[in-house]
């Protein structure tokens, strides 16, 4: 383990990612996490944010703000994690993670993210 951190969610942030995700008939969500060397004036060195597609990173959208809060505890060392693969007799297959996608093609301009 390198490092355990927590976050603070509000409520009405929660119901506001509840109800968004219920319009946009997903079934989840991806979270984007930045752990900052510093802290601010709270203490707080965690931010949470609803993770964006490459083109909405690049079109610099507005990123959804989840929560914040602190890494309480760290061995000093923190891996990225690579994505897996199997081997199966002559093919290799790679294993897919899930990414967040709408399930329809309605837009929806009144949604949060």
């Amino acid at each position: 383990m390198s490092s355990l951190s927590n976050i603070y969610i509000k409520i009405e942030t929660l119901e506001t990612l509840l109800s968004t995700l219920k319009a946009k008939g997903e079934k989840g969500i991806s979270i984007d996490f930045s752990i900052n060397n510093d802290t601010n004036a709270y203490g707080q060195n965690v931010t949470a944010y609803v993770s964006q597609t490459k083109e909405q990173r690049e079109a610099k959208a507005t990123r959804f703000y989840v929560g914040n809060g602190k890494c309480f505890w760290t061995d000093g060392s923190i891996n990225i994690a690579a994505k897996k693969e199997e081997v199966h007799t002559a093919e290799v297959i790679t294993e897919q993670f899930p990414t967040a996608t709408n399930a329809s093609n309605v837009i929806h301009d009144d949604l949060p993210f």
